[in-house]
């Protein structure tokens, strides 16, 4: 094999490549148009007068209508059915031509003649004269039989010039009848020498157009027919050669004439206008022509042989599928006669036919003829199969089964006896061993030449159209033809694939020499090619091994695509990791949080960063090759920094929630008056950190809800990636599972991805962490959206202004539809699957906040036993509002999360000795060294500052002798002097958490002294 000069990747230019110029190198020249088979004519011994198709044809006529009446058949052997019918043609032309004076004759035989002519496609005024004189013939001949020099010299007698409606009309017909003459007598063996010269001369007389009808008399014609009707008589009167009975010398001296005859018989059951379909009445007009067998020496068996013959040519013609089923069955016929007639076989090897052969002419009975015309077009039919079958499996089926009924040609083309199917032979073998050698090719070279043209088309890699034309063949082969052809070749299967396999492979192998990168041909060679190998692995192993007839030594080696590829698919995604991870890094960075449309309501980088590893992954599985471990890691670790590194860049942008709440105010005692001169203190708020207030600029509700939205579009996609993955392994592994059938080395077995463990825990790695860290955002950033709505955007409302001063004067209701408009907006930007998720975020701050207002409510708040119902009936309808009739949250779930502000409201129901009592009780876990920062209603904290909210001097007297809290008139009221948003804000910096620390600290060091005195003074 001659190797291209250019082993590197093949240009998808327009300009031919080397490589591209080697596939066609060979192949071009034998590609050709598809041209139809011919059929090779029967060698019947020449016609030497001259007569034409045309002449045959109204011959065959004339003698059937002769033989109809002058026999006894019925023109209906079973019951009376209209003639009509039998012809599509028929009932018009009956409609068109005027009518013409008939014959009298039966109407039986009327009818069926009339159908007879109609497909004959004889005139109704040729066929007018013509059945006059015939009639007048059978009155004189009644049931004789009458043959065809009769017939001849009976029309001469009673068909004159103007019975024709011009001249020429009626010296072809008068030529005819002297060819026929000439051609049944004038070259018979059996006339003298003077008797030969006296028929050419009387025959030369008729054909003079002048002398016959102008200047010679009625007498003088009459004398010549009588000369030429003396020599038939002689030549009739001889015996026939077989012995068969009513067999006449005429049924071997002139075959040839009578075979020609009866196949234009034949060829009249056609319908004139469909020409693939036999006449409705085509069993009828058969029957008919029973008559004329006598006359031209047809016998049952012949009949067979001829009528397959007939509607094996009519079905080449047309094509029509049912023609050839029907010439099958009467070929079989021929061939099922398992006993035959000595005589009748006798007389069938006497219809010789001759065929030339390479050196030297064969001489054949014409039954033989026929199954050898018939064979040679099935040879070259299937000599490619592919050309003339590739999507008609059902005609060759049909077609197999013609050539198994005629048998095949031999290789020896002196050889005359066909090679029978019905037996295992080396012969058959050997033929269909051919046929699949050479369709193959012939297939092959087509392949090549489409790539090649259409690669220059499309800009397609010539290889990969290759690979995709032979896949088809290969699948052809398996589908259509290897089932068929196994039943005399088990092993054809194998050479079909061992053939396409190295088509392909002397044209692959120098294209894979020349690959060093991941280039744009080589992903799409190399996936072609690899299901092209997977495909001729499965036609190499379809085969049956105990069928064989002998082991098949030649064995289907894999294409070295895996040893090449490999490496630089390795290559590739290594150098993809940093590409796709800068890329990520720059998709972050100019996101504007805005959604992609109405109905994607996530970022559009998410999007772009899924697809590029969609692509990623697409394009490592669409090589269609086996995946290692190291293949798999690569890829993994591709998807997890993308996506990581998305997640913690997402994470780092949001603020804490804890860093939006404020700090807890003074802890104060309950004072109902205010002395004149005393000069009131100011609650000073703490100025928020500059860096945490530009976060929150740029975490507006909206933005955050596009960021909660794209979250759970990653939640959603890492499993689509995973389960793409997955399932593209499991293909990948069901490939390898097919090519496991032919020897793998075991060193890439082991390489292979054969372990579901090794891959169920690279998986695990990469994906639980993944959904860790997308589940720490979900959370992080649903816990922010509700904090800052309500301790951020609502805070005033909430934290400054709800039940400051009196209870009865600042009600939650008005805070109410504040909050349901942030509620429409959110749901609004939200996914449906994480609306609630908003919701009861944004309801868990604001029980938290109303938590705060009761316990850390500052030097403005005091609440008396009246205001307790009325702060009861607020918890209840902020409850509702978010149970909102059953289509917000679940009750439960709110009832759930109310739990502690109910609590704590039954706190302030409780005498304040009742409280000092419990808060003895929790000064001991105090004591033990147990504390937490979460509240509880045993928590001294809380006791605490349910005792700074009440409007009770017991409370007031207690706390002023147990901690000295200052009295809450010492305080301005800070609605009076409202600070703007930043400085009401607490800072989120380190120093903050350290002041509520040690302001923590403090409180609980001075509950613990509290309760050592509350311990000693038996007063409390």
């Amino acid at each position: 094999m001659e190797k291209s000069s250019n082993n590197g990747h093949i240009d998808s230019s327009n300009t031919p490549s080397p490589i591209d110029n080697y596939i066609l190198k060979e192949e071009t020249p034998d590609i050709k148009p598809m041209k139809p088979i011919k059929i090779i004519p029967l060698g019947l011994p020449p016609l030497r007068t001259g007569l034409s198709d045309d002449d045959l044809r109204e011959a065959a006529y004339e003698l059937m209508v002769a033989s109809m009446l002058l026999s006894s058949v019925d023109a209906y052997p079973t019951q009376r059915r209209k003639m009509e019918k039998g012809s599509k043609l028929l009932l018009s032309l009956k409609r068109k031509e005027k009518p013409q004076l008939q014959p009298q004759t039966s109407n039986a035989h009327s009818e069926a003649i009339n159908m007879i002519r109609v497909q004959m496609q004889i005139s109704s005024k040729m066929d007018t004269c013509i059945r006059r004189n015939l009639v007048q013939l059978a009155q004189l001949r009644t049931g004789e039989q009458i043959n065809l020099p009769q017939l001849a010299l009976g029309l001469l007698v009673g068909i004159f010039k103007s019975d024709f409606p011009n001249e020429k009309l009626y010296m072809k017909w008068k030529t005819r009848q002297a060819n026929l003459l000439e051609e049944s007598l004038g070259f018979s063996r059996g006339l003298e020498k003077n008797e030969r010269a006296t028929l050419r001369k009387c025959l030369a007389t008729i054909r003079e157009a002048k002398e016959w009808d102008v200047v010679m008399s009625s007498s003088l014609r009459i004398e010549v027919l009588s000369s030429i009707r003396h020599v038939a008589s002689k030549l009739s009167s001889l015996p026939g050669r077989c012995g068969i009975e009513e067999e006449t010398y005429y049924w071997t001296a002139i075959y040839h004439l009578n075979i020609r005859l009866y196949e234009k018989l034949l060829f009249g059951v056609f319908d004139v206008l469909d020409e693939g379909q036999l006449i409705e009445d085509a069993s009828s007009m058969l029957f008919q022509m029973k008559s004329i067998w006598p006359t031209l020496g047809i016998t049952e068996n012949l009949h067979n042989a001829v009528y397959g013959w007939v509607l094996f040519q009519q079905f080449v013609s047309t094509g029509e599928p049912s023609l050839l089923g029907s010439a099958i069955q009467e070929l079989q016929k021929v061939t099922s006669t398992e006993e035959g007639n000595p005589k009748e076989d006798l007389y069938l090897s006497r219809l010789l036919c001759s065929r030339q052969t390479i050196g030297a002419d064969i001489n054949l009975s014409l039954s033989k003829e026929i199954f050898t015309s018939v064979s040679a077009w099935c040879d070259d039919k299937l000599q490619d199969y592919h050309l003339h079958f590739g999507k008609k499996r059902r005609d060759f089926v049909m077609l197999v089964s013609l050539a198994s009924t005629v048998g095949l040609p031999p290789a020896d083309c002196m050889r005359t006896e066909l090679i029978k199917l019905d037996i295992l032979s080396d012969d058959v073998g050997d033929k269909i061993q051919s046929y699949v050698q050479n369709s193959i090719k012939g297939a092959c070279a087509r392949a090549a030449h489409f790539a090649y043209v259409k690669s220059h088309g499309e800009r397609t890699h010539a290889l990969a159209l290759l690979a995709n034309e032979l896949s088809v063949i290969a699948k052809a082969e398996i589908n259509e033809f290897v089932p068929v052809f196994s039943k005399w070749l088990p092993e054809c299967m194998m050479i079909s694939a061992m053939l396409l396999h190295r088509f392909y492979g002397e044209r692959l192998t120098p294209f894979l020499e020349g690959v060093s990168s991941l280039s744009g041909d080589v992903r799409k060679v190399v996936p072609a090619a690899y299901m092209l190998e997977e495909a001729l692995t499965q036609l190499y192993n379809c085969h049956s091994k105990s069928k064989l007839h002998k082991p098949y030594l030649h064995k289907l080696k894999n294409y070295e695509i895996e040893k090449v590829v490999k490496p630089v698919m390795l290559d590739w995604l290594i150098s993809q990791h940093d590409h796709i991870l800068q890329w990520t890094r720059r998709a972050f960075e100019i996101e504007e949080w805005e959604p992609v449309s109405v109905h994607q309501r996530h970022a559009p980088s998410i999007v772009e960063i899924f697809r590029i590893i969609e692509e990623t992954v697409s394009q490592l599985f669409g090589l269609h090759l086996p995946v290692d471990i190291t293949h798999l890691q690569a890829l993994l670790s591709i998807i997890y920094h993308s996506l990581d590194t998305y997640l913690q860049r997402i994470y780092d942008q949001l603020v804490d929630k804890k860093l939006l709440y404020p700090s807890a105010p003074p802890l104060t005692r309950f004072t109902e008056g205010v002395m004149p001169a005393m000069k009131r203190k100011s609650l000073e708020f703490a100025e928020p950190d500059n860096k945490m207030v530009k976060k929150l600029a740029e975490l507006t509700i909206p933005k955050l809800c596009i960021r909660l939205n794209t979250l759970c579009y990653i939640q959603k996609q890492i499993s689509a990636t995973e389960d793409g993955i997955r399932k593209s392994l499991t293909l990948v592994r069901s490939s390898l599972d097919k090519k496991s059938k032919i020897k793998i080395d075991e060193a890439e077995e082991e390489n292979s991805l054969t372990h579901s463990e090794a891959v169920d825990e690279l998986f695990a790695t990469t994906y639980d962490s993944l959904r860790e860290t997308n589940a720490n955002c979900i959370t992080k950033t649903r816990d922010l959206i509700g904090a800052r709505v309500i301790f951020w955007d609502l805070r005033d409302m909430f934290l400054v202004q709800l039940y400051n001063g009196t209870v009865e004067g600042s009600r939650l209701e008005k805070l109410l539809p504040h909050i349901d408009t942030v509620l429409d907006n959110v749901c609004s930007l939200s996914y449906e699957d994480s609306r609630d998720m908003v919701v009861l975020s944004i309801c868990r701050s604001a029980l938290e906040a109303y938590v705060r207002v009761l316990l850390d409510g500052g030097p403005t708040r005091a609440f008396s036993d009246s205001d307790i119902p009325l702060m009861e009936e607020d918890l209840s309808i902020l409850k509702e509002f978010f149970i909102a009739d059953g289509e917000g949250l679940p009750r439960s779930l709110v009832e759930q999360e109310a739990k502690q502000a109910k609590e704590i409201l039954d706190l302030y129901s409780v005498e304040s000795e009742m409280l000092i009592q419990m808060l003895m009780t929790a000064s001991e876990l105090i004591d033990m060294g147990v504390s937490s920062e979460e509240r509880r209603l045993e928590d001294a904290q809380t006791l605490v500052r349910v005792l700074c909210h009440k409007k009770d001097r017991t409370a007031s007297k207690f706390l002023k002798r147990q901690y000295e809290f200052p009295m809450s008139t010492e305080y301005e009221d800070p609605t009076s002097n409202l600070p703007v948003l930043s400085e009401i804000v607490r800072s989120t910096s380190t120093r903050w958490s350290q002041t509520s620390q040690s302001s923590f600290s403090s409180i609980k060091k001075k509950i613990q002294e509290a309760t050592s005195d509350i311990r000693n003074n038996s007063g409390w």
